[in-house]
């Protein structure tokens, strides 16, 4: 609704200040030619925005012109009151904060609008945390937070998954990503993009040295670049198994990660469904054993193998019967 973007074409320039009509119109979603109407409509109604065009001109309100928005809707109130669990908050210091800002926001709700945005934050809650996750390291983020918002290099004492010794690092970091309620620093190392999960940083220092961010690259293109490369890294084995059905839900939901694709349709006959996964190295299908004998590997022979010789080492380890007592 064209009301709804002069609102928020008002609230952007109180926040940005001069703010180009190109971007306006991609955040918006709408032609350089709407903004420029929307402006003039903004301005005919006692708003005091002007435009300057040129290379550094844009869009903009007269110094000191501020307005109280209250018109809040009833779905926005609510969305505002319905956040994550307060661990992320807590992680960055800013539990507190979060407490105090919603009570702001509160008070300054239409009144039709306060009871609904009560009851929703006792009624919805976010926990972005997985289960049974098993106690996490304990993770400081003040220095990596201190270095984000300073805009200054890194440098970082980190160890890698597997590996028995940290590795020295200097980055230039993006921004701080907590995801399933684990935090990462997303950074530049030599230019490219990489990612550091927070509890592995042995030690941070912040240096004098201004950041060095490649031109035009936010927190959310970096972010976007290295979580691919997480999620598509090619696996090189691919491993055809099938499942008793009894233990399907639970199957799928602790090797969500390594499937490819949605179980093999059947008439629900049999007591096996197939499924395919994809694992990066094949020593990694010993996981599969947790699942003993309810779980059985078809394919490739080299998985087949891997198992046998890890059910073997099992059997050493725990047989003859009587060697316990011995």
């Amino acid at each position: 609704m064209k009301s709804d973007r002069l609102l928020a074409i008002l609230l952007l320039l109180q926040t940005r200040g001069r703010v180009p009509a190109p971007e306006l119109a991609e955040r918006l979603e709408v032609s350089v030619r709407t903004i420029y109407r929307d402006v003039e409509a903004l301005s005919a109604s006692g708003v005091p925005v002007y435009a300057e065009r040129g290379r550094h001109g844009g869009i903009e309100l007269l110094p000191g012109f501020r307005t109280d928005v209250t018109g809040l809707t009833a779905d926005e109130s609510r969305a505002l009151f319905i956040l994550a669990a307060e661990g992320a908050h807590a992680a960055l210091g800013l539990d507190a904060a979060l407490g105090s800002a919603l009570r702001k926001v509160m008070a300054a709700l239409p009144a039709p609008h306060r009871p609904a945005a009560e009851v929703t934050s006792r009624r919805i809650l976010v926990d972005a945390t997985r289960w049974k996750g098993g106690p996490r390291p304990a993770v400081d983020l003040d220095t990596l937070q201190d270095a984000v918002f300073a805009d200054r290099r890194l440098r970082l004492r980190y160890r890698h998954s597997g590996a028995r010794e940290p590795r020295t690092y200097t980055v230039d970091p993006y921004g701080l990503v907590a995801k399933a309620g684990v935090w990462y620093l997303v950074a530049d190392r030599r230019g490219a993009p990489q990612l550091f999960r927070a509890d592995r940083v042995r030690s941070a220092t912040v240096l004098d040295d201004p950041v060095r961010r490649r031109p035009g690259v936010e927190l959310a293109d970096a972010w976007e670049v290295v979580r691919r490369q997480v999620e598509e890294r090619p696996d090189a084995l691919a491993v055809t198994a099938r499942v008793r059905r009894p233990r399907l839900d639970m199957f799928l939901r602790m090797n969500a990660a390594h499937l490819t694709g949605p179980p093999a349709e059947d008439d629900g006959a049999s007591e096996w469904v197939t499924v395919r996964l994809a694992f990066p190295f094949v020593v990694a299908v010993r996981q599969l054993l947790a699942f003993s004998d309810q779980v059985e590997v078809l394919d490739p022979p080299e998985a087949r193998a891997e198992l046998r010789a890890a059910a073997a080492s099992v059997t050493e380890l725990y047989g003859p019967a009587d060697r316990a007592s011995g």
